[in-house]
């Protein structure tokens, strides 16, 4: 399935004005494509502050459940409703925030994101694949840019491959999988199954769980990879074939809890009920750690939640609240820095006080050794939050919050400063 009306040859922008997409949502229109043209106090023209919502034109992923939505516009639907929020407070600021969105064309994105840069833009926020996100923050002309990553969970990005214009509101793998080690060690449920996909985004899931086990004292007793095709869901046989092969194929030493790394939605879904053993299911599938979940409603997210479906018109997924984050750093810098000079707002973000309220019960802050947001992470089960990690007992020095991902000793990102 691609995108109705998009042509992945082509660079196509948007500017989004926060007042005009506002008003826009009152009367119920479509977002409108035209900058805010409200007065600052006194008369003034309010000072700009431009974003680029960088994505790619890609197929939406296809859930297993057919209660789950197709999401054909993640992520942006969040950028738009922080810069909504951004406004509120904006216009009383004399600051105008603005969303540039651009879909990049397939092959090398430079030219496109070289020329935006050439405009004077200096916030990026990129919905982009790991090296896709490295192509765009590496280029010369974005060195003093900030380029928040809402999207790529790859641990490599916040260790070797790290950046010093790139911030991560998306939690990484290992945070995930930290998240869900300490609620399994809290229930002690500590002998693992690990069932693995066959994708390299698979494998990078399994292995952030290996991690998390040896580093909080799980063990993995055994592990297969899924080797064979699932039966088609609309056919007559097609839950007698995951019912005959399932229970066989999660046969082997006692564990407590089936463990699966399937972010490809490839099986995922079939296991639970399905085991050869009553086992809770946790990972990808079953309880869930994800950074935003349709089940949260703790701390003001049940409000949240409902101002981004009458602006999106579907429930927000974790790209959403990734973009919604970046892009409300930027207006809270902006509103406490007072000023709309891009090297202030990065600075003030940059900042070791800065926090961002962000509907999780605690501050969200930046961790300086690898600009990773510091976030509680959601334990979610298909209909209803399960708990919120960290989990009690895991104690820090410094912030509980690093106790998920790589703390500071184990840190592989090297640079100047950090």
């Amino acid at each position: 399935m691609r995108y109705p009306g998009r042509n992945p040859g082509s660079v196509r922008r948007r500017t989004v004005g926060a007042l005009a997409l506002a008003l826009a949502l009152v009367a119920g229109a479509p977002a409108v494509t035209a900058a805010a043209t409200a007065t600052a106090p006194g008369g003034k023209e309010p000072a700009r502050i431009p974003v680029v919502f960088l994505r790619d034109d890609e197929p939406p992923v296809i859930p297993l459940s057919l209660l789950d939505p197709v999401i054909e516009d993640p992520g942006v639907q969040g950028a738009r409703l922080a810069v909504a929020d951004n406004q509120t407070t904006g216009r009383f600021m004399g600051q105008s925030f603005e969303l540039v969105e651009v879909t990049l064309p397939e092959g090398d994105p430079a030219e496109a994101v070289r020329a935006l840069a050439g405009e004077g833009h200096r916030f990026f926020v990129a919905d982009l694949r790991a090296d896709r996100l490295l192509a765009v923050a590496d280029l010369p002309e974005l060195r003093d840019a900030l380029v928040f990553n809402a999207r790529a969970t790859d641990d490599r990005l916040r260790n070797a491959d790290c950046r010093a214009n790139v911030l991560h509101t998306a939690p990484s793998r290992a945070m995930l999988a930290d998240a869900l080690a300490q609620y399994l060690m809290y229930k002690r449920w500590t002998n693992w199954f690990l069932v693995q996909g066959r994708g390299d985004d698979d494998a990078l899931y399994a292995e952030a769980l290996r991690r998390a086990a040896k580093r909080f004292g799980a063990k993995i007793v055994d592990e297969k990879t899924w080797a064979f095709a699932a039966g088609s869901r609309r056919s007559d046989s097609g839950h007698t074939t995951e019912q005959a092969e399932i229970p066989a194929f999660t046969q082997g030493a006692a564990h407590d809890v089936v463990v699966v790394a399937d972010e490809g939605e490839a099986f995922g879904e079939y296991i639970a009920y399905r085991t050869f053993r009553p086992q809770v299911v946790a990972g990808t599938h079953g309880l869930v750690p994800t950074a935003w979940a349709r089940v949260h409603e703790q701390w003001g997210a049940t409000q949240f939640q409902d101002r981004f479906e009458k602006l999106a018109g579907r429930i927000m997924a974790p790209r959403d609240y990734g973009a919604w984050m970046a892009v409300r750093s930027i207006g809270e810098a902006a509103t406490r820095a007072r000023s709309a000079d891009p090297a202030a707002i990065a600075a003030y973000i940059r900042d070791p006080r800065f926090t961002l309220a962000a509907f999780k019960g605690v501050g969200v802050t930046i961790r300086p050794w690898d600009g990773q947001y510091r976030q509680p992470v959601l334990l979610a089960g298909p209909r209803i939050l399960v708990s919120v990690s960290p989990q009690p007992g895991f104690l820090h020095e410094h912030s509980e919050l690093d106790t998920l991902g790589h703390d500071r000793p184990e840190s592989g990102c090297r640079l100047p400063g950090r």
